[in-house]
Order: C-alpha cells, then structure tokens, then sequence
C-alpha cells in the first residue's frame, strides 16, 4: 500500500501527531510520502521524519492578538490559487490519502476519487461531542473545509460515539518530572503581553516558547525560547503545569504526564471555546478568556487531579489502516479505549454526564462493546 498523508501545518499540533504516524509506518515498512500545507516552507522545523516532503499553500487562518479575524482570513484567499494546487496535485500512484485537516490532498483525492481517509480532531466534531458556539459557519467548515469518504476523529473522551483517544508521543515515563517552573506556550498570543502578565509573578519560573522569539534569552522570571521540539518537550516532561491555547494536541500530551493546565482559547474558533469546555467539564483544566491576572494566582495555586493514561493510539491504528477494512473501527475503538486510564475524579464526573456510558471503572474496564 502506498499512502499520501496530507497534514495541516497552520499550527504544531497536527503535526505533531503525524509523527508519531511516521514514526509507525517506519517500523510497518509503509511507503508514505508528505504534503504540508498552511505554512511556508521556511517556517517548518524538526521534519527530518518526514523526508523529501511537499509544501503547499492550502487553506489557513489569519489570526491577530489572540483571535481569529474572519474578514481578513476572507480577503487573504486565493480559491483560483487553491483550485490549481488541487488539480496540479497527481494521486494516481497512490492506494490512500490520509489526511489531517488539509485541504489540497482532500479535494483531490475527492476529485480524483481516490480513497481517502481522514485521521484528526476535527473528524471527532462530526460527531455528537460537546461543541460551544458552533453557527452553520463553523459546521460547514468541519464537514467541507478537507472533505474523506471516510473519518476518524480523536478526542480526550469517547461520548458513546465512534472516535478514538488522541495520538500523543510514546514518553518515556522515568524522564516525567515535577519540577517547580510553568511552561508557557500561547503562539496565537502578543509576546510583550506575555511577559508582562508573567511579570506579576516573579516567584514563580516560567519557560516560554513563541514564534516571535529567535534566540534563547532571560527576561526577569522568563526563559525565553525559540520553537524547538526536543526543548519543547524536555520542558514538558519537567514542568509543573502548562499555559497554553485551546489546541488538542499539546493538553493531550500535558494530562498524559499529569500536569496541570490554564488554557486560552483562540477567540472565534469554535474548536478551541469546544476543547477548554470540554477539559474544564472532566476536571482537568482551568479556562481563561484574557491574559487575566487572577485568573492566574487561582491556578498556580491549584493542584493536578492526576495522569491519563493513554495507549499507543498511532501503532493500533497504523496496523488497522494496513487492513484495508476501513468500514468498520469497533474492535480498534474497543481496544484504544479499554486502556485508557483516567484518575479517579475525571472517571466520577464523567459517569454523571454520561451514565449510559460502558465505560465507567476507574481504569475503563471494557463490559461490553461500545459499538453495536
């Protein structure tokens, strides 16, 4: 089976997942070839994983001070640009498109009628999970914005729906630490309006990472660091809890090592208000709409409610996407989930949400089949 695997590079999280993907289709001896989209070719780091991979232009966002601006994400698009990308793009050596939120290889694939697959966070908003401020907007956007014949969506939950846990980094578990620093990690946010919220608490450490940060410096209580995927997750694994936006993947990796969050969503992205509603709803994040000063005191004086274990999501599926029966997850859902682990606290609200759930022992012993 030969695979295209489209990933959208707007932010580090989906490809970070798709890492981890490279990372099992190595040791299946897949042959994988990778198309990015969403970002210039000279803005993406650490992807010697990825080979000799494609750039495209694709689809994104325009973003400013914390928020999505729709009418300038509207003004800056090129549909003829986009609609040539997609024609230009030749699928016929392949037997699959996979697809994480990326637009170009989504439409061809449609066009081409390649079958494709999509594997995202996004997919899990097909389903009836918590959403928050979703308009029509947003909805069409979800369905149509990377179009598959079939989806796979990832959550922190599985809401009696047919999605599976997140895709997370295989941590090595002695490298966890609790040390006394917080990393902080807001790229959607103003640097300077960062650090001077930092500032009001010079007993405190922070590490922070920015897009806007060249050179590893010290500002007061603030390490500042450029973006680098072996720091960051060195920094990661030590740190006592994360300040971050309302992404999936990096609260993924945060509650798989137990530490706490204080999460900003991206303002005007229904996805991020979704993701911190739904991780303050199960206990284990606290949600702040501004750089809130209180807000921040609250939290660092709060505790972790504990770890989430989490599977190796990427080997199960990579193996389940070599089958070639792609109709059907139930025995792929039902072993991902029946090893999740959440503490007990998480499990307790949980069950008053969702009492019908099978899934309700501290270690989500399986009782019957999820999927009928």
């Amino acid at each position: 089976m030969k695979i295209l695997y489209g990933i959208q590079g707007t932010g580090n999280g989906h490809i970070s997942r798709a890492r981890e993907m490279a990372r099992v289709f190595q040791v299946l001896d897949c042959e994988v070839d990778y198309y990015f989209s969403g970002r210039a070719a000279d803005k993406f780091f650490d992807m010697s994983c990825f080979g000799d991979f494609q750039v495209g232009k694709g689809l994104t966002f325009v973003t400013e001070q914390g928020c999505v601006q729709k009418w300038k994400t509207w003004r800056q698009l090129n549909l003829g640009y986009f609609r040539q990308e997609v024609k230009a793009l030749d699928l016929s050596d392949y037997d699959l498109v996979l697809n994480d939120f990326e637009p170009v290889t989504a439409w061809a694939a449609k066009q081409q009628q390649v079958p494709s697959l999509s594997l995202s966070h996004q997919a899990a908003f097909l389903h009836h999970v918590p959403k928050v401020n979703d308009s029509l907007f947003d909805r069409l956007l979800t369905r149509y914005f990377a179009p598959t014949q079939y989806q796979i969506g990832l959550h922190w939950y599985h809401f009696n729906c047919p999605i599976l846990p997140p895709i997370i980094p295989c941590f090595d578990k002695p490298s966890i630490n609790q040390a006394s620093f917080i990393l902080v990690y807001l790229p959607f946010e103003s640097l300077t309006q960062i650090t001077e919220l930092l500032s009001h608490f010079q007993q405190i450490n922070f590490v922070c990472y920015h897009p806007d940060i060249e050179v590893e410096s010290q500002w007061q209580n603030v390490q500042l660091e450029p973006l680098s995927r072996d720091g960051f997750h060195h920094h990661l694994h030590q740190c006592k809890g994360v300040v971050a936006n309302g992404g999936f993947e990096l609260p993924s990796e945060a509650i798989s090592l137990g530490k706490k969050l204080l999460l900003k969503p991206l303002q005007g992205q229904f996805e991020q208000s979704s993701n911190v509603a739904t991780l303050a709803m199960m206990g284990l994040a606290h949600v702040t709409q501004s750089l809130d000063i209180t807000t921040m005191r609250v939290w660092l004086d709060s505790e972790s409610v504990g770890r989430v274990k989490i599977p190796d999501v990427a080997s199960e599926v990579g193996k389940w996407l070599l089958s070639g029966d792609w109709d059907d997850i139930t025995t792929l859902q039902n072993t991902l989930w029946s090893q999740v682990e959440f503490p007990e606290l998480v499990c307790e609200v949980m069950s008053e949400h969702y009492p019908e759930s099978q899934y309700i022992t501290s270690n989500l012993s399986l009782t019957k089949p999820l999927m009928k």
